[in-house]
Formats: C-alpha cells, structure tokens, sequence
C-alpha cells in the first residue's frame, strides 16, 4: 500500500515539474538512432570516397571533411529545431510554400547546371538545392491544408486544394528538370493524403493518371527512355547507359556475406560513378557484405517505425500529420535509393539520407530529425 503511495506521489511530482517547465523530453531512441546513421554515414563515406577526393583535389578527405562540417552543422541545426515549436509552421506555412515557389523560379534565371539538370544555386562558398525545401515546404502544406478542413476533408474542394499545392512544385520541378523529386513529392502528397483521410475515388483517379503520365515519358523516348533500356539490360551499353548499373551489381555481388573489409572494396577507385552519392549503398554491400548492409536497413527501419510511433502519440492533427509526412519522406528515400542501387527499379538521383554526399540535404534531413523531436517532446508536454 505505502509502495502504492509513493509510486502516485513520483507521478504527481513528475507532473508538476512538467507543468512548470513545459518543454517536454525528446524522444531518446529517435535521437539515437539519427546520430547513429549519421556517425556510420560519415565512416562509409570516407571509405567511399577517398579515391574520388584525391584524384580530384589532390586531398582524400576533402569530401569527408566537407561532410563533417556540414554534419556538425546539422546537428546543431537539429538540437535548435528540437526547440521551436511545431506550432511555428502552421503559422508560417503560406510564407515557407511562396518562398519555397520563389527559390524554385530563381533556380531557372540564376542556377548552376550540372549534368544537363539546372538544379542548384551557387551561393559562392556553397551550392543550394530547393528541391530539399520544396519536400518540407510540401508537407507543411497538406499538413496544414488538411487540419484545418478536417470537417469535409472528403470534399473535392480539400483534395482539389492539396493536388494544387502538389502540382506547382511538381511543374517547376519537371522544369530544371528534376524527376526524381518530382516522383517522390507526388508519393509524398499520395501518402499524407491516404492518411489524412482523403477520399479514395479521387486518390484511385490521381494514381490512374499518374500511371498513365509515367507510361507516357516511358514511350516518349530521350533520356528517360535511355534509362529504362539501361534498367532493363544495361549489358547492351555496357560502357555509357549501363556502366553504372553494371558497376553496382558487381559492387554488391563481390560483398557476399560479410563483405571485403572496410576500406576494401575496388569498385570506388573510379569504376563506379557516384559511389560517394547516389551509389554509396553499393560500397556499403561490397565492403560489409550483406550482414552489414542489412544491419544497416534495420536501424533505418527502426528510425521509420519511432518516427510512426511518434506520430501516432502526437497530440494533435497537425503534429500527426506533419510527423508522418517527414517520416514518409525519409521512408520514400531509402526504399527508392536501395532500389535504384540493386537495380530493382531505374535510376532515379535519389540520395541515401545520412549517407551520400550532400551538404544541403544532410542539414535539411537533420533539421527534420530535429522537428520530429520537438513533436515528440510534445507527447510528454502537459495537457492543453
């Protein structure tokens, strides 16, 4: 009985200081799961790329390095993310989409191009992709759009508004052009609206034209073309199209079980393109083998499910649905990176979060991780 007592009173006092210092505890598992991946992507893309970095600069690690400084940064970014309230970006909604629009318009007049794609902004001491803004600004959007016409949110109106926000970021998307972003927003908006409690008639037509729309660029001919003959037989260009597919196969083929050894693997001394990017995952195989290629998917499928987890505890509708959007987007990106990666399906240019090189995303990522943790201090806030 006394123990009954004292176990109420530790729940009391536990309460009472939450009442008097509102912030709520970060989520711990989520926390540690995030720095996890990071510190094991830094590892693998040093191991990845040192051969790149010293044919190109002369310095082995001046990838890494970059990476480094842009992780530290990111964490930073994160804890200060970890602190705003969610409850800024609903308010701010409206100004992050037009600035999101307007980054995406200046990218056509002022940006860099780089492999036939104009994609970035060249600030001097750093290239800026919008396209990573555009995936947050996105589901802010619906987030928003979606909590506050929860009453007829099976309306035509509320899809119609959500399909609307989707397609202008999509249009300038498919300009510069960028299609892999633009097939994940659109899984994205699909996603955050099934979940949102769309109605399905309208979700079944938009998915019916989609389809209809990939077939269409499959049939079209051009360099989406040139990439689905490569998937389907990248032996017929073994030296072009089909060079890089044929070099990640042979990446993860040549790893086993156990894989070569850190810092082993042959395939990134130039006989792989981007195996510090899009490709890191195929030195992840060749190098760890399948045992740590796999443990490696599990702590991403761990983050998944937490950041879920928190989701479904949120406290209300905008932190639900604004939690699993940026859960999505994370969980979109690392099927279609493996998938790519293992020639599953073609190439699409998405990177593997924490993991491929970029200081752009990698901040952008860790900023999120930072907004999933002020969420998840929300869960243990006291009540409204």
């Amino acid at each position: 009985m006394f123990g009954k007592k004292k176990q109420a009173s530790q729940l009391t006092g536990a309460k009472d200081r939450v009442a008097e210092n509102d912030i709520g505890v970060m989520d711990l598992p989520y926390l540690l799961l995030t720095l996890l991946l990071v510190a094991i992507g830094l590892i693998m893309l040093f191991s990845a790329s040192f051969a790149r970095a010293y044919y190109i600069t002369g310095n082995s690690a001046s990838y890494f390095t970059s990476q480094l400084i842009f992780a530290v940064a990111g964490i930073a970014v994160l804890y200060g993310m970890s602190r705003v309230p969610y409850d800024w970006y609903r308010s701010m909604s409206k100004i992050i989409y037009f600035v999101t629009v307007g980054l995406l318009i200046a990218v056509k007049f002022v940006g860099t191009n780089v492999n036939g794609a104009t994609r970035w902004i060249n600030f001097g001491f750093v290239q800026f992709q919008p396209s990573e803004i555009a995936k947050f600004s996105l589901i802010v959007s619906l987030s928003v759009i979606m909590t506050r016409n929860q009453a007829n949110i099976k309306s035509f109106r509320v899809f119609a508004t959500c399909a609307v926000a989707m397609l202008l970021i999509a249009v300038l998307l498919i300009i510069e052009p960028h299609f892999s972003a633009t097939i994940m927003i659109a899984a994205l908006c699909f996603c955050m609206m099934a979940v949102g409690g769309t109605n399905w008639k309208f979700l079944s037509i938009v998915a019916a034209l989609a389809a209809a729309a990939l077939l269409f660029l499959l049939l079209s001919g051009g360099y989406t073309s040139d990439r689905i003959s490569a998937w389907r037989d990248p032996e017929a260009d073994p030296l072009d199209n089909g060079l890089q597919i044929l070099q990640s196969e042979y990446a993860i083929g040549s790893g086993g079980l156990l894989g070569l050894g850190f810092g082993k693997g042959r395939q990134k001394y130039l006989y792989l393109p981007e195996e510090h990017n899009d490709y890191i995952f195929a030195i992840v195989c060749e190098e760890l083998g399948f045992i740590g290629a796999l443990a490696i998917l599990i702590l991403f499928a761990l983050l998944i499910i937490r950041g879920y987890w928190i989701a479904m505890h949120a406290r209300d509708r905008f932190s639900m649905l604004l939690a699993t959007g940026l859960t999505t987007l994370l969980a979109i990106q690392v099927i279609l990176n493996v998938a790519v990666v293992s020639n599953l399906i073609p190439s699409t240019g998405i990177s593997l979060p924490f993991f491929s090189s970029g200081g752009t995303a990698l901040i952008m990522q860790l900023a999120e991780c930072g907004i999933m943790l002020n969420i998840s201090r929300s869960i243990s806030q006291s009540p409204k």
